[in-house]
């Protein structure tokens, strides 16, 4: 792991925080990149070695700063975690606005493939890694986030597709699919839930974990682990995947 050369987005917090710190921690040189230019501040403060570059994957232009920093810090690149995306607003779908559906559309699936297209010369050159994070969302879907499930099940679309297209030059493409992930996060997604519902917070965490074998909420360390694992001989050995973190077994 002390040669690889890895790029996370959206690494400021939550789990795109914890994958970048644990592959600094593994000994990779990892840059990241997040919107929120102060808790990327933050997050470079407490993960010693870690690099950071603000962006804004929605704006091509940053996305291409991006990539001059990427060849400046890294020179090169093994790994690829396409982690950045945002939920959107909580509401029906009748209620979503345009400018709404578009904004999760230009971030979750434009923004991700922009950086991808301009990642795969690097990753060609080194017969790499790309993870990218669907989530529950996207086996299932999800009322009152059309937008966010959308996202979500294209990216699984994309995943396998590029698997296709890569595999060729031995790149490996996959991607995970958080449940419910403790943190900030989750934190405002039952909060949004239980707004537009009218139940508890306890209800909505009670009826989120209703389906799943284990009640638990996953760590974020734990899909760290998980996206680690598939930059290793035996984690290249999958492919196309679409690789549930969620600890349901009620649906195929």
């Amino acid at each position: 792991m002390t040669k690889k050369r890895i790029l996370v987005t959206g690494g400021a917090a939550g789990i795109g925080f914890a994958i970048a710190r644990r592959f600094v921690e593994e000994g990779a040189q990892v840059l990241t990149c997040d919107v929120n230019a102060a808790g990327l501040e933050q997050a470079l403060a407490q993960v010693p070695g870690l690099k950071g570059v603000p962006c804004d994957v929605a704006d091509t232009p940053q996305i291409d700063t991006l990539f001059e920093a990427l060849e400046r810090e890294l020179d090169g690149l093994d790994v690829l975690v396409n982690n950045v995306g945002i939920g959107g607003p909580t509401k029906p779908a009748e209620e979503l606005t345009g400018a709404e559906w578009r904004q999760v559309l230009d971030i979750n699936l434009t923004g991700t493939f922009e950086v991808t297209r301009r990642a795969i010369p690097h990753l060609k050159r080194s017969a790499g890694t790309i993870i990218n994070m669907s989530s529950a969302a996207g086996r299932y879907g999800y009322p009152n986030r059309i937008a966010y499930s959308t996202t979500k099940w294209g990216l699984i679309g994309f995943t396998k597709t590029l698997s296709m297209e890569l595999g060729v030059h031995d790149i490996t493409v996959n991607a995970i699919l958080p449940g419910a992930v403790g943190g900030e996060r989750f934190d405002r997604v039952i909060a949004g839930r239980a707004q537009v519902s009218g139940r508890s917070l306890e209800d909505e965490i009670a009826l989120g974990l209703a389906t799943q074998s284990v009640k638990r909420i996953v760590p974020p360390q734990h899909i760290a682990d998980l996206a680690v694992f598939l930059t290793t001989p035996a984690g290249r050995s999958f492919s196309g995947a679409a690789l549930p973190m969620d600890n349901d077994l009620q649906h195929g």
